[in-house]
């Protein structure tokens, strides 16, 4: 039987975040629950489960650094009363941020609120085809800024140093735990770590080509107060914790109630991942489009939106999308602006998913991580339990409700090209 407290507090910047990260630590054995915000108190239905991992997930990442900061560390000091003993910042395996934060500026925080002097930061995800080599970020076989994600509509990356993108964003130092130290194992990492806090570095880029490289890593974490980075990190802690005797094996750390329902996938990203999806839907099944421009009119798009779903979904899933192409995103946000173009989506999303709740829909799929973060709120959403892998980084999960709802929250840019099929055959079919 496992212990009665959590083991690792996790913050995640972002709601597809910290599903993925929370479905690598059950992939590990570890029992995870998700809560979406700071809970004011522990959620009765999550305190009679045994969680030997807690996830906050926060909608973090493009807000201002000092918001971002105040709600980072009221998540840490929850999950400080809740008995957890190890710390982890999530954010994306892109390292989606600005100059302006928030990644550095919340690591400091966090850092000081912990009062530790070192950390790591490795969004590598080899898996997902994201690999750190000499501090360059490559997705596939492009640099980060070669990568698609120079276009990004609210964090463009634009620079593939790491450690030049982080040390803009902090006045802390910032080095490097580069390749060859990690290819030698976790007690040479650990040696790279004493002579970087020797050398004044708080912060350190970790190079990660491999799973293997991740297992390295998160041995060599194992006394880390704090660790921050994408998912793939989190591979190597839950042995760290079973080797300390912390954590048995759990065969059903992955479990979900079924949860029966109408099935809807709603897609807010622009990613390259999430076109090609869109398209392979399309080519088959029904869909709708939500136009900005229409809603910035003040046209009544999510009646029409529900309206078409009312139509056809009692008889099968529909796709509901903004989805569009970096060209089409631009101009919109050339006439709307980036701020409105990006909100008026997010919210046009999130009253159609409330919508299609009362409507009988059960299930759902949703594409973008800032449209999953409003949907979740709209669905009052305030904890997930965490199931099986449907694609790397993406779960099924369920929430903790007398009526649970089931949700696979992706990533833009994660999922193979049938994700959303994929998605809805896995919620449908989640057994308890």
């Amino acid at each position: 039987m496992s212990q009665a407290k959590p083991l690792l507090g996790c913050i995640a910047d972002d709601f597809t975040g910290a599903t993925d990260l929370a479905n690598m630590l059950v992939r590990g054995g570890m029992r995870t629950v998700q809560t979406i915000g700071v809970p004011a108190e522990m959620p009765a239905a999550v305190s009679t489960l045994t969680a030997d991992a807690l996830v906050i997930a926060l909608k973090s990442r493009t807000i201002p650094a000092a918001e971002a900061i105040e709600q980072s560390l009221a998540a840490l000091r929850w999950l400080q009363q809740q008995g957890c003993t190890q710390f982890f910042f999530k954010y994306c395996s892109t390292f989606d941020s600005t100059d302006a934060g928030n990644i550095g500026q919340v690591t400091d925080a966090l850092m000081k609120e912990l009062g530790v002097d070192f950390t790591i930061a490795c969004p590598a995800f080899p898996e997902n085809g994201r690999t750190i080599y000499r501090g360059y970020l490559f997705v596939a076989d492009a640099l980060l800024n070669e990568s698609g994600m120079e276009n990004h509509p609210l964090t463009p990356m634009t620079d593939a140093n790491l450690v030049r993108v982080l040390q803009r964003q902090t006045a802390s130092k910032v080095g490097l735990v580069r390749y060859d130290a990690v290819a030698r194992g976790a007690s040479a990492v650990q040696e790279r770590f004493a002579a970087l806090r020797a050398d004044g570095v708080k912060m350190a880029i970790a190079d990660a080509v491999s799973d293997k490289d991740l297992f390295t890593l998160g041995e060599a974490c194992a006394e880390l107060k704090l660790i921050t980075g994408g998912s793939g990190v989190a591979l190597g802690l839950p042995e760290n914790f079973r080797r300390a005797g912390l954590l048995h094996a759990v065969g059903e750390a992955a479990q979900l109630p079924k949860v029966d329902g109408l099935s809807v996938v709603l897609a807010g990203s622009a990613s390259k991942a999430t076109n090609a999806q869109v398209a392979e839907w399309k080519a088959k099944r029904p869909s709708f489009r939500i136009d900005p421009l229409a809603l910035a009119r003040g046209e009544d798009v999510v009646g029409q939106a529900l309206a078409f779903a009312d139509e056809r979904i009692k008889n099968e899933p529909v796709l509901i999308y903004a989805t569009a192409t970096p060209d089409e995103v631009k101009a919109v946000q050339k006439e709307l602006g980036v701020a409105k173009a990006g909100h008026i989506v997010e919210q046009a999303l999130a009253s159609i998913a409330a919508g299609l709740k009362q409507r009988g829909v059960r299930q759902f799929v949703v594409a973008g991580g800032e449209t999953s973060g409003a949907v979740v709120q709209a669905l009052d959403v305030r904890a997930l339990r965490i199931g099986p892998q449907i694609d790397p980084g993406v779960p099924a999960t369920a929430t903790l409700d007398e009526q649970p709802v089931a949700l696979a929250l992706k990533s833009g840019n994660f999922g193979t090209v049938d994700f959303f099929e994929k998605a809805l055959r896995v919620l449908a079919g989640t057994a308890a």
